[in-house]
């Protein structure tokens, strides 16, 4: 009988040890499967590196739509961020084209999927982040600051007393909630400070589509109690909502950096070499200054009308641009583009030559689309429409693809058509394609040169085509900053 039990309990522990180790390898598999999961795998980067850039003539870039780092004020695009590379294209003779960020947790993805080749979204640099990217050169060099709330009769109180009423210490986080998105810097920063101080803190989460800045809003709205941000974009809030604190540090110094892709070696290289260069000068400074250190400037903007990242408008004629636009079987936002480069969207503008109105007719075409100084700016848009079409008209049978066409629309209404005209008969004589802007735009270009406006095929000679050139590259990529931007309020 003591045989049989010993023996039946052989037979019982080896089983059981045989499911102890499938246990065990099972939770080993399950939990690799969920910290993959938990941690998206991201796709190999796209092979696209500065040569290619320079192949395509632009760098994009995956930049946040805020209050510091891109928007539109007046018409014109504006941010720290924006700024910067755009400086920094322009030393590598490329163009920047900007795609505001829409959810913080796919940037890496969308920066390997090569939606863009650089993100600038005042990115800590972090040890976990450095195994997916590559950073440049720190930009900035800030801290992560506790955003809280001071009381409701704050401004009643003497500093000193409202001061009492706030957390003064990490330490004072234990057991209060803090929300961040999970994603962030501030997320990993949270864990670490709660096993430092020894106590727990609730950590409550967010998606990628809400903002630092809006968290900070509904701080100060109330909706929550405290949130974690980076000092510099921390400070320019609180100018924007005085009922904030943003006093208490919860980090060391850290790094805000521009990301690329890791093969994107020759793009890390040239940036870190010209960005070196640029912090040691006064324009740096002065950038730097201009969104973070001057609340004068940020309250004007902030408070005005055309202010898009709060009012949504990019002027006061944006109704009549969409009411007419399609007539033209243009965007609203490139026709809004046009008028920005005319006459900034004065009705009253004055332009050379006696030009006038929004769309700066010269007083000869402004007779025959029935237009003077002393039209009304629907009647100046109207106007401005029945002239497209007649551009349009010059250019729709030769050229099919409408965003090429616009091009040549865009240059004959700031040159006249006869010089476009004469830059295209110039392209098929040396071979070039007569309807492409690239090629057609290069002659227009140099048509104040001798050789070519003393051609045999020009008939309308002379012309500073340079500036029409100009005119249909700044037109063409203000339209897509104005495109980007409403696109990205709407949602």
């Amino acid at each position: 009988m003591l045989y049989l039990i010993t023996f039946s309990h052989k037979i019982t522990y080896h089983l059981l040890v045989g499911k102890l180790n499938l246990y065990i390898i099972f939770f080993v598999l399950g939990s690799l499967l969920l910290c993959c999961s938990e941690k998206e795998h991201l796709p190999d980067p796209v092979d696209r590196d500065l040569p290619q850039l320079k192949t395509d003539g632009k760098i994009t870039a995956l930049i946040n739509y805020s209050a510091t780092s891109y928007f539109i004020y007046k018409g014109e695009p504006m941010g720290f961020e924006y700024e910067l590379l755009k400086k920094y294209a322009k030393t590598e003779q490329l163009e920047l084209e900007v795609v505001p960020i829409k959810n913080m947790d796919s940037i890496f993805v969308d920066l390997n999927n090569g939606v863009g080749d650089i993100v600038a979204a005042n990115l800590t640099v972090t040890l976990d982040r450095k195994q997916e990217v590559s950073f440049t050169h720190p930009v900035l060099i800030t801290e992560q600051v506790l955003i809280q709330r001071k009381p409701d009769n704050w401004r009643k109180l003497s500093k000193k007393n409202w001061k009492d009423s706030l957390l003064k210490s990490p330490i004072d986080l234990a057991n209060k909630t803090v929300v961040v998105r999970q994603g962030s810097s501030f997320y990993e920063r949270l864990q670490s400070l709660s096993k430092e101080i020894g106590s727990k803190i609730n950590i409550e989460t967010v998606p990628g589509e809400i903002a630092m800045e809006q968290l900070i809003e509904q701080v100060a709205n109330k909706e929550i109690d405290y949130t974690i941000a980076d000092k510099n974009i921390a400070l320019v809030n609180e100018w924007q909502y005085p009922n904030i604190d943003a006093s208490v540090s919860v980090s060391s110094d850290q790094q805000i950096a521009f990301a690329t892709r890791t093969n994107a070696d020759s793009l890390l290289a040239s940036i870190n070499t010209w960005l070196k260069e640029f912090q040691k000068t006064k324009a740096f400074t002065m950038l730097y200054q201009k969104y973070y250190g001057n609340q004068k400037q940020y309250d004007k903007r902030i408070n005005h009308n055309h202010y898009t990242l709060i009012s949504g408008q990019i002027s006061s004629y944006d109704e009549l641009l969409k009411k007419y636009a399609p007539e033209a079987g243009w965007d609203w936002e490139l026709l809004a583009a046009l008028v920005y480069q005319e006459s900034h969207f004065n009705n009253d503008a004055i332009g050379w030559g006696n030009s006038f109105g929004l769309m700066q007719f010269m007083p000869e075409t402004g007779m025959k689309f029935g237009v003077d100084s002393t039209s009304s700016a629907e009647q100046n848009i109207k106007a401005g429409i029945k002239y497209i079409k007649f551009l349009t008209k010059i250019w729709e049978d030769k050229i099919t693809d409408s965003t090429e066409r616009i091009k040549f629309v865009l240059a004959s209404y700031n040159a006249g058509p006869g010089h476009v005209i004469d830059a295209s008969r110039l392209a098929e004589k040396y071979n070039k394609n007569p309807y492409q802007w690239k090629d057609v735009g290069y002659y227009l270009k140099n048509k104040s040169k001798p050789q070519f406006y003393k051609d045999e095929v020009v008939q309308h000679g002379y012309c500073k085509g340079y500036i029409a050139f100009d005119y249909v590259n700044e037109i063409m990529e203000r339209y897509q900053h104005y495109k980007a931007i409403i696109s990205t309020h709407q949602e």
